[in-house]
């Protein structure tokens, strides 16, 4: 009931309101850091019994050497980005998201904030979302809002390569499902990311969140599943030069959704074409 239900979803995710009041979902929204200390979100215990051995030597000293070498490579981008936002529009440089982590613990996902303070709305992004700040529009278009959480890797909180963090609250949706998931460290980058790297295009205008939840996110806890048991130092290293020509090299990049392989994505026309041959000859 509570995956299918709208209006279950909606008393699960309604936050400091009355049955009159519209409520809001306040860990989706860009949260200062200052006030991230105060969120009242519910606290998703600790699986200890579920989670994985300590992560592997090899994995652990990747993600602090390459992240360590991004922060000090990227350190101009940094203060440009930080005096972009501060210039464009009043409020902090970064914002802290709550998600959950490794063995079902919350973490503050950073990220450069990208919305005007003090806003409201669906607590997923459109691509050209009226809520962005003008240098916000380009740090959602480039990723480079995502540059902070090479910091959140550094401290451990997050790999280079895992599943994507979501929120406590989808969390609580798919306890059964995200078990498996929460064994390791979240990615900043992973099968899942890069399968639904344009994902603010292809959701629902009407109801970003119940599209979300009914169609997107059920695919992407496979693929998460499927790097959870699949994940090896071949994998890793795949996924970080495919995430490097998806960002770097505009690359459109496919994923396997039964073996996790990864390819460039054919142009849709092509895609439409292939289909059209394929139905030819099966008929």
């Amino acid at each position: 009931m509570r995956r299918n239900s709208r209006g279950g979803i909606v008393r699960l995710v309604r936050r400091g309101g009355g049955p009159s009041s519209p409520g809001r979902w306040a860990s989706c929204a860009e949260t200062p850091l200052e006030a991230a200390a105060g969120d009242s979100a519910e606290r998703i215990p600790p699986d200890r019994g579920r989670v994985q051995a300590p992560i592997v030597e090899w994995e652990r000293l990747l993600d602090i050497a390459i992240a360590a070498l991004v922060l000090v490579a990227l350190s101009p981008v940094i203060v440009l980005v930080a005096l972009a936002i501060k210039l464009d529009s009043r409020g902090p440089v970064l914002f802290r998201c709550t998600r959950v982590g490794r063995g079902g613990r919350h973490l503050g996902m950073l990220k450069f904030r990208k919305m005007r303070v003090g806003v409201s709305g669906p607590p997923l992004t459109a691509a050209n979302d009226d809520r962005f700040t003008r240098i916000g529009r380009l740090l959602a278009r480039t990723k480079l809002d995502e540059i902070p959480q090479f910091w959140n890797v550094l401290r451990g909180e997050m790999s280079l390569v895992g599943p994507r963090p979501e929120d406590p609250r989808i969390v609580c949706l798919h306890r059964e499902e995200f078990a498996k998931i929460l064994r390791v460290r979240p990615g900043i980058t992973g099968l899942s990311q890069l399968a639904f790297a344009n994902e603010a295009q292809i959701l629902a205008v009407d109801d970003r969140l119940h599209d979300y939840l009914e169609r997107i996110l059920p695919q992407k806890m496979r693929l998460d599943r499927l790097y959870v048991d699949r994940s090896s130092l071949p994998m890793y290293l795949q996924i970080l030069a495919w995430t490097f020509a998806a960002v770097c090299l505009g690359k459109q990049v496919a994923v396997h959704r039964s073996t996790g392989r990864l390819t460039v994505r054919a142009p849709r026309a092509h895609q439409a074409a292939s289909v059209l041959v394929d139905s030819a000859r099966s008929g």
